[in-house]
């Protein structure tokens, strides 16, 4: 063993927190903790802490994952966030601004960052969910960052090899938190597009409800692969009028968790248009999912901003539509982009990006990432 190792092996772990153990924030626990971390969760209930603690299990969310010793948890805020030099936060989109109330005064002098691992939006105010951890916890966005991806939580607690990417304001805290989070199955790259990241994240959501409810009627796959394609172009047409930067709809948090939220069963978004496609009503979907399908919350709130900036929709209002139960499923893809029978230029890149190859481009960029695996990319760096 070198001098080096040995040192490295002798160091102490540093500590980081995950608030919320469902199986994204238990999965990017066992990330960290893979990573070298020392790693304690908040969990809600007192059983399930118990369970990831001594057991070293998730039953609920992660079946049949063994999680690492150097991985423990505590239902307790206070425990959960003593030492932390870096602070994940994995907590349904619609619930964080009630738990933020009790993990502010915890954080009182801390200049530890915050990660989103989060792809929602605030169903009252639109806001993203760096937009509300800044309110809530009253600190310099520079501090805060944001995890997104083609990361479905099973296959990566499985060490399945993937990458995400981590975005803050602040270029030092984006790469803070990347060298954190990454070991050898989960590579980390970085951008200082905050809201391209984040809509990203959120928008996929929609499109791979959209492509649950054509799977759900039985429609094959020259519908859902229209549907991505069209889907690709309203995701980036949204972000880029609320300012996000277009080629990061085309990296890793546009298309690459697109197509993985899309094609999965795995998907919980995918699974409930699913529901919605074989006919059971917006209500008993969500009794049936155990967890959290973030795109149905962000239908409405996302809808609203497009018609504040102008912008067109039409998947997502169609997706809507059939949430209220004034459509159809099976009448959602004759409609996928316009009502008028006037033959229409197919665009595949946002007008003001310039260049009608940019689909095409970023389905060689997303190749490009995976090929090789952190080796770079121009807009997602390593």
């Amino acid at each position: 063993m070198t001098p080096r190792e040995s040192n490295r092996r002798d160091a102490p772990m540093p500590r980081v927190a995950v608030l919320g153990a469902g199986s994204w924030g238990t999965t990017f626990g066992k990330v960290l903790a893979d990573g070298g971390a020392d790693v304690m969760m908040w969990a809600r209930r007192a059983e399930q802490a118990h369970e990831i603690r001594e057991g070293k299990r998730n039953s609920q969310y992660l079946p049949g994952i063994n999680l690492p010793r150097n991985l423990s948890a505590t239902h307790h805020l206070a425990e959960a966030l003593d030492g932390a030099t870096q602070v994940y936060i994995a907590i349904s989109s619609q619930a964080l601004r009630q738990n933020l109330k009790g993990v502010r005064p915890l954080l009182t002098g801390s200049d530890a960052p915050i990660v989103s691992l989060m792809k929602g939006v605030e169903k009252r105010t639109g806001l993203r969910m760096s937009q509300v951890l800044e309110h809530e916890l009253r600190c310099d966005p520079d501090r805060i960052a944001v995890a997104s991806g083609p990361n479905l939580a099973l296959e990566i607690a499985r060490q399945h090899p993937t990458a995400a990417v981590i975005s803050s304001s602040s270029q030092e805290t984006a790469e803070a938190v990347a060298r954190r989070a990454r070991n050898k199955y989960f590579r980390t790259f970085v951008n200082t597009d905050v809201i391209g990241t984040e809509f990203g994240g959120v928008l996929k959501n929609l499109i791979a409800v959209a492509i649950g409810i054509v799977d759900g009627v039985g429609y094959g796959e020259n519908t859902k692969a229209s549907i991505i394609t069209r889907g690709l172009v309203e995701m980036t047409d949204f972000a880029v009028a609320q300012g996000a930067e277009p080629e990061t709809l085309q990296g890793l948090a546009g298309l690459g968790d697109l197509i993985a939220t899309c094609q999965s069963p795995l998907s919980r978004n995918n699974t409930a248009g699913r529901l919605l496609g074989q006919g059971y009503s917006f209500h008993e979907v969500v009794k049936q999912m155990d967890q959290t399908a973030e795109g149905l919350a962000s239908v409405a709130p996302v809808l609203h901003l497009a018609r504040e900036a102008g912008v067109q929709m039409p998947i997502v209002e169609q997706v809507k539509m059939v949430l209220d139960g004034i459509m159809h499923p099976r009448d959602i893809a004759p409609h996928l982009t316009t009502d008028d029978d006037e033959p229409t230029g197919e665009r595949t890149s946002n007008e003001q990006g310039g260049g009608g190859a940019a689909l095409w481009r970023s389905i060689e960029r997303a190749l490009d990432q995976f090929r090789n695996r952190g080796r770079g990319a121009a807009g997602d760096r390593s």
